[in-house]
């Protein structure tokens, strides 16, 4: 039995918005993040009817959080079989790598430059929260407040293709985190780097946070190269 919709622990039905949209983009998250945190296991099988009967809504809104899905690489879709949760592919953490360097340093000086007062104060709070679920080795706060935080900075930008783009991208980038790096001591480094794009950010300094963001993504290339190449 999937349990898809959870509460401390407790599992519940989806909340039912008010349009098929909304209906359809809430699907979407609750499926990735079964996916992201291995509920859903790679390779596994599931079906449109059991996903609906699991988030108790209508099978529209979950063909389309699928068809999302597969377009980010997240699953397979096999007319008359199911869908198949796609295999993590660790060598293409590295192509994503790639696109999330010239996206996420552009980022950095449009956030930095176009970030609302209000938006630079919620930069500040993640930056704490990412650093407290890291020492606290909280894996679904760390990665709640890692979504929160390619949310905001890619809001900031005011560029609404950024944006679309980035959703894509970094949610690929959370399902190979949570399965290679979840056991290791690398969260903490993780999150005072995500900080220190944050508050740089915060703090106008688009030099720094271009920096910070380079900073990152070194970081978690090598990480990366780690996964594909284990030290011996």
């Amino acid at each position: 039995m999937l349990s898809f919709c959870r509460d401390q622990g407790q599992p519940h039905r989806m909340a039912q918005p008010n349009s098929t949209d909304s209906l359809a983009e809430t699907a979407y998250r609750r499926i990735e993040d079964m996916i992201v945190r291995r509920e859903l296991s790679p390779g596994a099988m599931i079906s449109e009817n059991q996903l609906a009967d699991e988030l108790g809504c209508g099978r529209t809104p979950i063909r389309e959080a699928l068809q999302r899905l597969r377009l980010e690489g997240f699953v397979e879709i096999h007319p008359r079989r199911g869908v198949l949760v796609s295999p993590i592919d660790v060598r293409r953490q590295l192509e994503l790598l790639e696109v999330r360097r010239a996206l996420d340093t552009r980022v950095a000086t449009l956030a930095a430059a176009r970030a609302t007062d209000a938006e630079r104060a919620e930069m500040r709070r993640l930056a704490a929260e990412i650093q407290d679920a890291a020492r606290q080795r909280d894996t679904i706060r760390y990665l709640a407040a890692n979504r929160a935080i390619h949310g905001i900075k890619a809001a900031a930008t005011r560029n609404s293709v950024i944006e679309t783009m980035l959703a894509a991208v970094n949610g690929l980038s959370r399902r190979f985190w949570y399965s290679y790096v979840e056991d290791t001591d690398a969260f903490r480094e993780a999150a005072d780097r995500h900080a220190a794009v944050l508050i740089a950010i915060a703090d106008r300094d688009g030099e720094a946070a271009v920096a910070a963001a380079e900073a990152l993504l070194d970081f978690l290339e090598r990480l990366t190269r780690e996964a594909i190449e284990p030290k011996g």
